[in-house]
């Protein structure tokens, strides 16, 4: 791998960086400790909320993610990622610092291996993260770029308040049970509405929602990152750094 050091930036939250780092290790094809990634993971939680700074002109979090990413840099670190969907609205300013790998190419990726190409597609993710159009943007350019074409649909503003937000509070807060059943009804009435697969666009909600349990593609953003890292890392050609 040349040498080569991926810097995970995460603590946004916690355990959605130890699920991201839980997966990286599951989908690195190793006999050895010594054939594993060489990582060094950063999560400092005391970055402000990147929902709030979206959509209530809360205090952005772009200063303590740029000095977070310096420190991996300073590490050693090659190649970046963030375990958090809601951060890549500001991925630009950050990719000009590191090379980094994009959430969204990462489930465009795996949509693909699911032999999902076009037509609607259900997301699941952070208010923060609809409103920013991150993932309806870069799935255009996917659009542009593979003549393929997504379109996202998102749950009802009711049913992002009661089921999904509330959710990823609980989650974050611990409190996994009591965000299953919402999850799961949210996840049913994407599907009634037709999509052929729905993304977990918030990485607290894998920790949850298991994919092999849904009657239609379920793409894990946190799981597709992880095998974007392992491509990039490793050469095969799926993973692109920014």
């Amino acid at each position: 791998m040349n040498g080569e050091i991926l810097g995970v930036l995460g603590g946004m939250g916690p355990a959605a960086t130890a699920d991201f780092l839980a997966k990286l290790v599951a989908a690195t094809p190793a006999a050895s400790d010594q054939e594993h990634l060489p990582v060094i993971a950063r999560s400092i939680p005391a970055i402000p909320d990147r929902s709030r700074a979206i959509l209530c002109d809360g205090p952005s979090p772009l200063p303590a993610l740029k000095a977070g990413l310096a420190q991996l840099r300073a590490a050693g670190c090659t190649l970046a990622v963030m375990p958090c969907n809601t951060a890549h609205h500001w991925f630009e300013p950050l990719a000009r610092e590191m090379p980094m790998l994009h959430i969204v190419d990462a489930v465009a990726d795996a949509l693909r291996r699911f032999g999902v190409t076009a037509g609607p597609v259900g997301l699941l993710a952070t208010s923060g993260t609809i409103a920013a159009g991150i993932y309806q943007n870069r799935l255009a350019y996917q659009d542009r770029r593979t003549g393929t074409g997504f379109e996202i649909l998102v749950p009802t503003p009711d049913e992002q308040t009661r089921l999904v937000e509330a959710s990823i509070r609980a989650i974050k807060a611990g409190h996994w049970t009591d965000a299953q059943a919402a999850l799961e009804q949210a996840v049913a009435r994407l599907r009634e509405s037709g999509v052929q697969a729905t993304v977990l666009g918030c990485t607290e909600l894998p920790l949850v929602l298991r994919p092999e349990a849904a009657d239609h593609p379920l793409v894990d953003s946190t799981a597709a990152l992880a095998e974007a890292c392992v491509a990039a890392l490793r050469g095969t050609g799926m993973g692109r750094a920014a």
